[in-house]
């Protein structure tokens, strides 16, 4: 027993002895109190464009500071910032233990960080000496130097230093820093609401800024402050009801910030990732992904563009995003038409603005319709039709096109190519609505997580979403089905030493021929120029092939354009931020289209003149998937045209399997069905003689034209290159004879005797060109069949 006693008391002085060696280590190195006034201000950080040569941004460039003393301060600073920060500042020594307790418990059972135990003397140690590092080492030492001021300076020295030492953001220390930063007075003159206003930044002063996305957080946090101190009796609630309701006039924020809703973005990435107090402190050097040059040009259409919609259509804001398709970086962001502007300016549309997308979701509805089977020739029935199968007249849905004009049978590529709605919402249907979920998230978007809320509106944009994952996910579609990761930093250096550096994260997330398909119809003009009449110029451009997308929603509240070249990704959007409608006239045509356009119109001529590679040609001989919609069955003899809508022929769960034996069964198999019977009832010639009974041996005969001629590339009402590059598809049910090439009706090009299907792509020298061309190809089979395709070409 004696033994037990005296190891026992050994391993006691041990531990002892080790705390107290331990203790002298941590806490031998510590400054005296009396060099608080005498210590090194901390190098600010520093934000770069992507040429590392124009400064967007100092991030506590230069500690502003001008010392008072507290005499000069007013109550009501003093009681704001104590009511906050340490009630019982005056009642405690270095520390308060029962708000230590608290603060632990507290993060114990609501997560770590939900509640803070410094005292104010503490606060003073922490920022004057030492990091914001979340060490035990670093708050022991917090501790001891707490107490070390405690014993060298009164309270009242204490407070007035750190009412002078404390940082307040935008470069603002000590409380006259602040005053003068933010209202543009002597701290003597601060009212109420302002005193607790600054009161309230010293938490988190970057995301309680009053330029900064969460003004109305930092208007609770004052709140909050005014009713501490009504409760510590330093106001009564008169003045503090007065206080809460009257308003406050900030300053101007100070010039020298460029690209700001960018930098602002990034700040809060480099917070984020390193802490909020080693970026403000660590003489950072961020090179960005930003293109100084693009920024300009995007700022400037989006104010002119916003005031012009703001005078036609009363749509106040709009916003840009600008990205390299091939590495997913950010070249220009734009998240509303003036940063500094009241009531429209600091709030990032671009990527904090939940909004609906309208049509500019319907691409990737028909991307997973393509990679369930279905072809761009799939034909469906653009008419009225009833989407609720349950028949409950509470729960109809009878969507409406955008012009309140049904046309009957379509292609899925004249669908998407004139965004037409009733065929978009039968196409999600077939691709499935999870489908279309999962194929977004991989894209990159994160916003689509209610799926409980989500049905066939779905593909009209009733789903929110952020202007630069749209940008993101049509990135997808230039890259051919590879996503890049978004990325607006390349490189976070410090003294020297690199801390992170820009790497591509990309991945293949679906196959090449699918985004293939929806790029060849979002570059087709022909089809295009159904929908933009007049106003299709603004989609053209010299020397570059552009694919887009434009979407409005409901009421006009939301207008779109997303447009990409191989190696360029744009999107705009232009709306209100309360989410107000613009006047009907303001859709994306008008609002958005010409803001997107003038942005490329300066900027393509900065990039590459690349084009986009043309997918595989598709073979099918099932009906509506082969572009048939009328199928007639014979048998000796005997004919039995057929005309049913696609879920008559096509199963939606494996469209390229056997036809439904039951089609019935599908939900929406009599919602469709019925209006189209209706519809060839009134538009087929003896109508009588379709739809009879199919004899179990007949065969159905594929309707095919005996020469099909399709230019594929150049299209129509583009700029031509010299030599220009032809691509076309060229099939037949004879063998070809002879297809000849004419420009401006010169004949250029002659090849013969190629078989029943033939690529045609070469690189042709021109003569003669002129303002406005014709290039034309003329196919002539064995029988002398002949087929002609003429397109016009721009100078």
């Amino acid at each position: 027993m004696r033994k037990i006693v005296i190891y026992g008391g050994g391993a006691i002085f041990g531990f002892f002895l080790i705390g107290v060696i331990s203790f002298f280590v941590i806490t031998s190195d510590l400054p005296g109190p009396e060099i608080l006034s005498s210590r090194q201000v901390s190098e600010s950080t520093k934000i770069y464009d992507r040429t590392g040569e124009v400064l967007l941004y100092e991030i506590h460039g230069e500690e502003k500071r001008t010392l008072v003393p507290l005499e000069k301060i007013p109550e009501v600073v003093k009681q704001a910032t104590i009511a906050i920060e340490d009630v019982n500042f005056y009642n405690h020594g270095a520390f308060d233990l029962k708000a230590l307790l608290r603060a632990v418990y507290s993060n114990l059972t609501d997560g770590y960080g939900s509640q803070g135990g410094s005292t104010i003397t503490q606060q003073l140690a922490k920022k004057a000496f030492l990091s914001d590092e979340k060490k035990l080492t670093r708050k022991i030492r917090e501790l001891v130097l707490a107490i070390r001021l405690e014993k060298e300076f009164t309270k009242d020295e204490i407070l007035t230093l750190y009412l002078n030492q404390i940082p307040y953001g935008s470069n603002a220390y000590g409380i006259q820093a602040a005053a003068q930063t933010y209202f543009s007075k002597n701290v003597e003159a601060l009212t109420l609401p302002e005193a607790a206003i600054l009161a309230s930044l010293p938490q988190a002063p970057s995301y309680y800024s009053p330029w900064g996305a969460n003004y109305q957080e930092l208007l609770d946090r004052k709140d909050t402050v005014l009713e501490k101190m009504f409760q510590l009796g330093y106001i009564d609630e008169k003045t503090k009801d007065q206080a809460i309701k009257q308003k406050l006039n900030f300053s101007s924020r100070s010039v020298g910030i460029k690209a700001p809703h960018f930098v602002v973005a990034v700040q809060d990435y480099l917070n984020e990732k390193y802490g909020e107090g080693f970026v403000q402190t660590a003489g950072l050097k961020v090179i960005t992904t930003l293109d100084w040059t693009l920024q300009q040009i995007a700022e400037r259409v989006v104010y002119d563009g916003a005031k012009r919609n703001e005078e036609l259509y009363a749509g106040k804001n709009a916003a840009l995003v600008a990205q390299d398709a091939t590495t997913g970086q950010i070249l220009a962001m734009v998240g509303s038409r003036d940063y500094f502007e009241e009531g429209v300016g600091n709030f990032n549309v671009a990527t904090q603005g939940l909004r609906q997308p309208g049509s500019t979701i319907k691409p990737f509805a028909y991307l997973a319709a393509f990679k369930k089977g279905f072809t761009p020739d799939t034909m469906v029935f653009d008419l009225e039709t009833e989407f609720d199968a349950t028949g409950d007249p509470e729960k109809s849905y009878k969507p409406q096109n955008f012009d309140e004009i049904f046309r009957g049978p379509v292609t899925l590529r004249q669908a998407l190519g004139q965004s037409i709605n009733i065929p978009s919402i039968k196409t999600l249907y077939l691709a499935g609505i999870d489908n279309l979920l999962k194929l977004l998230k991989t894209f990159g978007v994160t916003t689509l997580t209610e799926r409980s809320r989500y049905g066939l509106s779905l593909v009209l944009g009733g789903g929110e979403m952020k202007l630069n994952e749209i940008v993101g996910a049509y990135s997808v579609f230039a890259q051919e089905g590879i996503y890049h990761k978004q990325a607006m930093v390349l490189s976070v250096a410090q003294n020297g030493k690199m801390l992170e550096q820009y790497s591509d994260e990309s991945e293949q997330v679906i196959e090449s021929q699918y985004t293939r398909l929806i790029t060849d119809i979002l570059t087709d003009i022909d089809i295009r120029s159904g929908l933009f009449g007049g106003s299709l110029g603004l989609t053209m451009f010299p020397n570059h092939e552009v694919a887009m997308k434009t979407g409005t929603t409901n009421d006009y509240r939301d207008a779109w354009t997303i447009g990409y070249t191989p190696s360029f990704v744009v999107g705009v959007w232009a709306g209100n931020n309360d989410n107000a409608p613009m006047q009907k006239r303001g859709s994306s045509l008008l609002a958005a289209v010409p803001i997107w356009s003038a942005f490329l119109r300066e900027a393509l001529p900065t990039q590459p003149t690349t084009t986009f590679s043309r997918p595989d040609p598709i073979f099918t001989d099932k009906p509506m998937l082969n572009g048939q919609y009328i199928v007639n069955y014979s048998v000796a003899g005997q004919n039995y045209p057929q005309i049913h809508d696609l879920l008559y022929y096509v199963d939606k769960s494996d469209p390229l399997g056997p036809a439904p034996a039951n089609p019935e069964e599908d939900s929406q198999f009599t919602n469709w069905e019925d209006p189209v019977i209706e519809w060839a009832k009134t538009h087929l010639p003896n109508f009588d003689t379709y739809n009879r009974p199919v004899p179990s041996n007949a065969t159905a005969q594929v309707s095919e034209e005996i020469i099909s001629n399709n230019i594929i590339s150049p299209k129509n009402g583009s700029f031509l290159k010299n030599p220009l590059s032809v691509y076309a598809e060229i099939k037949t049910n004879l063998n070809i004879k002879t297809v000849e090439v004419y420009f401006n009706n010169q004949l250029i090009d002659r090849v013969l005797n190629v078989g029943k299907y033939y690529i045609y792509t070469k690189n042709l020298s021109l003569q003669n060109i002129e303002l406005q061309n014709t290039l034309k190809i003329l196919v002539l089979d064995e029988l002398n069949n002949k087929s002609e395709k003429e397109i016009i070409l721009y100078k």
